[in-house]
């Protein structure tokens, strides 16, 4: 039925859950998002930061009930995530738990450049939430449509249908949305603006106090971010952490990256704005040059 879909198994992500009757207003204290807008219908995907105000994880946080909430992200951050929260806990009525092995992900996508009318059990909106087979299913952003499919690993429903697809599909379709992902290579290595989390929705101004909330705040009123996520291609291979210089000599910082099919690399990276002469930190010494064609993003940015 979906043949111009495809299920794309998304095993290197876990789930980090939270119960507790404290669940919510314990996370609205640690995270950038405003979870007063989290419900059943709607997602969120918000920052986990240190005092530093730099990102140690993304998650995307889905409500299963009103003291029962789930993020996503990479497995190999979820014991750190864990771990650093549970610190703040103190005396709040809140459970974490590592459930990684517990969920099952994929990513639901076109399965080519031609993009065919999304199926209807999807939800449309950026951001909702709609109940697939068992689990839970997720628009994210991003102009061609996404999901991210989040079920229980013991559920037998299945999607009928849908055409197997590689890890590389998703990839370079979240590279192309200009959606970051925070990896242990580079965990801590971003303020929340340079990796466009407020273009992308994953940061409130007005909801009070939460971990590294004072830095984030500071960049976003005091003046304009010089150094952002932007969206590059290559020749050379690259891989999340690694660093350079551009043919211009502006420094970069690889967020993400993906080999094409014609055999170029795609990357996210973190560069000086091309703002004004005299205003690019430029490469000093041995540093690696990278000759890189910058492609635009499909969002504005502050």
């Amino acid at each position: 039925m979906h043949e111009a879909w495809c299920q794309v198994p998304l095993d290197d992500l876990g789930v980090l859950r939270a119960r507790g009757s404290d669940a919510v207003s314990f996370l609205q204290g640690q995270l950038s998002a405003d979870l007063r807008q989290l419900t059943r219908e709607h997602s969120l995907l918000a920052g986990y930061h240190n005092p530093q105000g730099r990102v140690i994880a993304l998650l995307r946080l889905l409500r299963l009930g009103d003291d029962d909430l789930i993020a996503v992200l990479p497995r190999e951050l979820i014991p750190t995530v864990s771990t650093r929260l549970a610190k703040y806990v103190l005396r709040a009525k809140v459970k974490l738990t590592d459930e990684a092995g517990s969920w099952r992900i994929s990513g639901l996508l076109a399965a080519g450049a031609a993009q065919a009318a999304a199926p209807a059990v999807l939800p449309s909106a950026t951001d909702a939430v709609m109940p697939l087979a068992g689990g839970l299913a997720v628009r994210v952003s991003g102009e061609a449509p996404r999901w991210l499919w989040v079920q229980e690993a013991q559920a037998t429903a299945a999607l009928s249908g849908w055409v197997p697809g590689p890890r590389e599909l998703w990839q370079r379709a979240a590279i192309a949305a200009g959606e970051p992902q925070v990896y242990a290579a580079t965990s801590e290595e971003f303020v929340a603006q340079m990796l466009n989390l407020d273009a992308l929705g994953a940061i409130s101004f007005d909801k009070g106090c939460y971990t590294g909330q004072e830095v984030v705040a500071r960049a976003h009123y005091r003046g304009r971010v010089k150094r952002r996520l932007q969206r590059f291609t290559a020749a050379t291979a690259l891989a999340p952490g690694a660093g350079g210089a551009l043919s211009d000599g502006r420094t970069f910082k690889v967020v993400d990256a993906v080999r094409l099919p014609e055999g170029r690399c795609e990357f996210l990276a973190v560069a000086p704005m091309l703002s004004g002469p005299g205003e690019e930190p430029h490469a000093q010494g041995e540093t690696t040059r990278v000759d890189a064609q910058q492609l635009p993003l499909p969002y504005p940015l502050p």
